[in-house]
């Protein structure tokens, strides 16, 4: 399936898509804390378009072991190339800023690092640790990578007690070929599975967008598989091109078939449904805590 043809004309964005873009005192001193810790942000990083609204309310979601990935997912802004060391100091500058910004919840992410022998699982570990022997009382959410399906690297990240265990499946299965060429649905979901067998007690979360050409249909499939693998949270939103370089939205989903989506999730036993165009993975997380 090819994700862009000569003929295919960008789509003008709804109004339901445009944002006003607050710029406040706490959006440049979160932004500045950010940059004097030395930290990325998948907030910059992602061009997420919540990132004025987030920064504003002094919150953002960290990135973790660098800003270069080892794969190159087709709807990702995030790039590839030469990967730095990981740095053992990180762990604990995460915990300094989230300190700082007195964050009640905080979430972290990275890149894919399928260098290393664990993908970085030992990584995420030291930072929930460092996070929570900063501020006891914060609960922390990991989106992870699928570590190349090893049991064990997950088992790492679980023994370190995150509040929410968080891993994308991105978009339903027949679009893995262009937008997730180097991962694996099944292996993803073979994740989510693994981590409610070995840790019932931690809450999983999954997310797709909406928007690269999939099918309705598609979508209830994915949320059958969701629900089969006893994911407690599911998030959808809008897939928005990041650049001319990204592949071109299909189509703007309306709001109200985004709460169709929600609707039909719970139906399937999905417990918590966050679905409408702006939602992404992070997103307003701490109301699910």
């Amino acid at each position: 399936m090819s994700l862009k043809t000569p003929s295919q004309k960008p789509l003008r964005i709804p109004p339901w898509l445009r944002i006003k873009l607050p710029c406040n005192e706490n959006f440049s001193n979160t932004s500045d804390l950010i940059g004097d810790l030395r930290l990325n942000t998948v907030c910059q990083s992602a061009k997420c378009p919540n990132k004025w609204e987030c920064f504003s309310k002094n919150v953002a979601t960290f990135l973790i072991m660098g800003a270069i990935c080892t794969r190159n997912c087709a709807f990702c802004n995030i790039t590839s190339g030469d990967l730095d060391p990981l740095d053992q100091t990180e762990p604990g500058r995460v915990a300094e800023a989230a300190r700082r910004l007195a964050l009640k919840h905080v979430v972290v992410t990275s890149v894919t690092r399928d260098d290393l022998p664990d993908g970085g699982a030992a990584h995420f570990a030291a930072t929930i640790r460092a996070v929570r022997e900063a501020m006891p009382g914060c609960t922390v959410e990991v989106l992870i990578p699928d570590f190349q399906g090893d049991e064990a690297a997950l088992a790492a990240v679980l023994d370190a007690r995150p509040n929410v265990l968080n891993h994308n499946l991105e978009t339903v299965p027949g679009l893995y070929s262009d937008i997730r060429p180097q991962a694996d649905y099944r292996q993803s979901l073979d994740l989510l599975r693994n981590a409610k067998r070995m840790a019932p007690a931690i809450p999983t979360k999954s997310g797709i967008m909406v928007g690269l050409g999939e099918t309705d249909e598609q979508i209830m499939t994915t949320l059958d598989d969701l629900a089969a693998s006893d994911c407690d949270i599911v998030t959808i939103g809008q897939y928005m091109q990041p650049s001319r370089l990204h592949p071109m939205v299909r189509r703007y989903v309306e709001p109200e078939v985004f709460e169709r989506y929600a609707e039909e999730g719970k139906k399937r036993g999905i417990r918590h449904m966050f679905s409408a165009p702006l939602v992404r993975s992070s997103y307003n997380a701490a109301d699910f805590v």
